[in-house]
C-alpha cells in the first residue's frame, strides 16, 4: 500500500464511523437509482458480472465510480470484512476520496 492509498483509506474509514456509506452490491444500487451517492467504489477483484452491473447503473444515473484496491484492502479500511462494493453518501467525502483516489 502506497501514501497516497493509505491516505484516502483512512478517510474512507471516518466516513464509515460518520455513517456515510452503504457496503454491498444490492444497497449501493439502491441508493445508485435513488441518486443517493456521491461516489461508488468498486474492488478491482470483483466478478465481471458485479462490475458490469455497477458500472452501468453509475453510468446511467451520473454516478462516479472508482475501481480501487482489492476487496480485503477496502474492508480493512472500513473495519469490517471483505467489501466489493461500497458507496459514499456525502458529497464532500465523495469528492474529496475521488481527488485523492485520481492524484
Amino acid at each position: 500500500m502506497n501514501g497516497t492509498e493509505s491516505k484516502w483509506m483512512s478517510l474512507l474509514g471516518l466516513a464509515a464511523r460518520a455513517r456515510q456509506l452503504v457496503t454491498g452490491e444490492e444497497l449501493v444500487i439502491k441508493e445508485v437509482r435513488k441518486r443517493g451517492l456521491a461516489l461508488v467504489l468498486l474492488s478491482s477483484d470483483a466478478s465481471e458480472q458485479t462490475k458490469k452491473k455497477v458500472l452501468d447503473k453509475c453510468g446511467y444515473y451520473n454516478i462516479p465510480v472508482r475501481i480501487v484496491a482489492d476487496r480485503y484492502a477496502l474492508g480493512q479500511a472500513i473495519g469490517k470484512p471483505e467489501r466489493v462494493v461500497i458507496g459514499v453518501k456525502d458529497v464532500g467525502f465523495g469528492k474529496k476520496l475521488t481527488a485523492m483516489i485520481d492524484q
